[in-house]
């Protein structure tokens, strides 16, 4: 009987470097990263500043390209898509999540979610519906009209999670979600990120300096010397391993 085929990856990174320039220095951020993340899994960067972990983020979520190296999504090379069909990508299929909320300070709750739709051509009545049920999801049911000002850094990073949501992508990138937010604040991100992986099948690549947090993961890869090392299943998590 012929082998069974492999699933595809949500993302695949083969020889990937990435180099920045500033000024007369040249700085390599990422050097030959190679790895797969699984559809549905729980993938956690973590590493001291300036690992590259953002950097590989933004690679994974074509808001950047690499120096060299390939990176795929669910078998696409992003390098022989054309830009339209990178963006339509990024509207439908991923959706981000930043530490810094990225909210339109003059929009509510509800427009705030609403946006990518809109953008998109969705029915206006249709796309202001579908924000109201994933604020209500959220637990902000009762502050869709309040402006960005009037919440909360907990409340404000749930609405960006609801507009990441909004197309009903599979794939969600967060970059350190938790990062600007209080204990408790966090533990409700947490929570959702939690909830919409086990629950709603969501692949999820999270970048985090929280331990606790990555460990929450199926895979973590520890980013040092602009490489990603796979962290082995069991062993204590430390920035340096």
């Amino acid at each position: 009987m012929p082998a069974a085929a492999q699933p595809v990856p949500a993302f695949s990174l083969r020889g990937v470097g990435r180099t920045f320039r500033l000024e007369r220095h040249r700085i390599e951020v990422l050097r030959d990263v190679s790895l797969d993340i699984a559809e549905g899994s729980w993938t956690a960067l973590v590493g001291r500043s300036g690992s590259g972990k953002t950097t590989l983020l933004q690679l994974l979520g074509a808001l950047d390209r690499p120096c060299r190296g390939e990176v795929s999504c669910r078998g696409r090379r992003y390098d022989r898509l054309s830009a339209r069909k990178r963006d339509r990508i990024r509207l439908l299929e991923i959706g981000f999540v930043f530490q810094s909320y990225h909210l339109f300070p003059e929009l509510n709750a509800q427009e705030n979610v609403a946006l990518p739709a809109l953008h998109w051509g969705w029915d206006r009545r249709e796309a202001r519906a579908r924000a109201d049920r994933l604020l209500e999801r959220f637990g902000l049911g009762d502050r869709r009209r309040h402006r960005p000002c009037e919440l909360s850094g907990g409340e404000q990073q749930r609405v960006a999670l609801a507009r990441a949501l909004m197309n009903n992508p599979d794939i969600i990138l967060a970059d350190e979600p938790t990062g600007n937010l209080d204990v408790a604040a966090g533990g409700e991100i947490t929570a959702i990120l939690r909830e919409l992986h086990a629950a709603d099948g969501k692949t999820v690549v999270m970048v985090t300096h929280d331990l606790n947090l990555a460990g929450l993961a199926d895979q973590v890869y520890v980013m040092r010397g602009g490489h990603a090392f796979p962290h082995p299943p069991g062993r204590p998590l430390t920035l340096d391993a």
